[in-house]
């Protein structure tokens, strides 16, 4: 078996895991494949690497792993983080105030730098349900205590899209701002995207954006799939993204990645 890519780039939520958070056996023997056959396969997920590890090990992933939208390059079978890029708190905080200048009061959570930082979360977020940590906070002074990788908004009544639209009205020429996931608007560093890691891994790999083909489904994928030579979205994909992609395959639930592999490894 051959395959005409040396790279195959995945996001994690919604793209390669189920809804239970698990890959299938028909998924993960395609990825088998794909490796045997030469390529790698490389995790790009805008999830911080406290929030992904756990994933990792349980897929018994080895490798590299973008994580953190791009601004995390993680060895995950050394358990190690190579690179990391922070969010300037004081850019951040003149942010959120033009942001919730325009739109009133929003619920604010972060994730703070590091192999073990924390997700704090402040009052009215919404965490999504799941085993992954949170830990309160009551006086916003706390967001700006420790370095941080980004910050996520929501607001109570605004769409994602509404929102999202709003930050980068106010503040995009501070800060990068995208949507990866119900309820998830996030600040990064200005010019931060999934290409920016993806980019990086792919040179320590010696891989070419022409030999990368890319799998997502939600608007930050887009600068992905504007990197890589293919860009595969599943068929439950934002919009946004559904509008740049190169092939559209079946959802994550029925083995998206999985088809696309097998038709190319034919």
């Amino acid at each position: 078996m051959s395959l005409p890519y040396r790279l195959v780039a995945t996001d994690l939520d919604g793209t390669l895991l189920r809804g239970d958070d698990t890959v299938s056996p028909r998924t993960r023997d395609a990825l088998a494949a794909a490796t045997q056959a030469g390529a790698a396969h490389l995790v790009v997920t805008g999830r911080a690497v406290p929030w992904t590890r756990h994933i990792l090990d349980a897929l018994d992933y080895r490798g590299l792993a973008v994580c953190g939208q791009g601004g995390q390059l993680y060895h995950a079978g050394e358990h190690r983080l190579l690179t990391s890029v922070t969010l300037d708190r004081e850019l951040a905080g003149l942010a959120l105030a033009r942001i919730e200048a325009e739109t009133g009061p929003l619920a604010v959570a972060a994730s703070r730098d590091g192999l073990d930082g924390a997700v704090i979360v402040g009052p009215g977020y919404r965490v999504q349900e799941g085993p992954l940590p949170a830990t309160p906070y009551e006086d916003r002074a706390e967001l700006w205590s420790a370095p941080l990788s980004k910050l996520y908004l929501q607001h109570p009544r605004l769409s994602d899209d509404e929102l999202a639209k709003v930050a980068r009205e106010t503040a995009g020429a501070m800060v990068g701002i995208t949507m990866a996931g119900p309820g998830i608007v996030e600040l990064l560093p200005l010019g931060l995207t999934k290409a920016t890691g993806l980019s990086l891994a792919a040179r320590r790999l010696g891989v070419t954006a022409a030999e990368t083909i890319a799998f997502g489904d939600m608007p930050n994928d887009v600068p992905m799939f504007a990197w890589a030579g293919h860009g595969v979205a599943v068929a439950n994909a934002h919009p946004e993204l559904l509008a740049v992609a190169d092939e559209i395959t079946t959802s994550n639930e029925e083995d998206g990645i999985a088809v696309v592999l097998e038709r190319l490894l034919a």
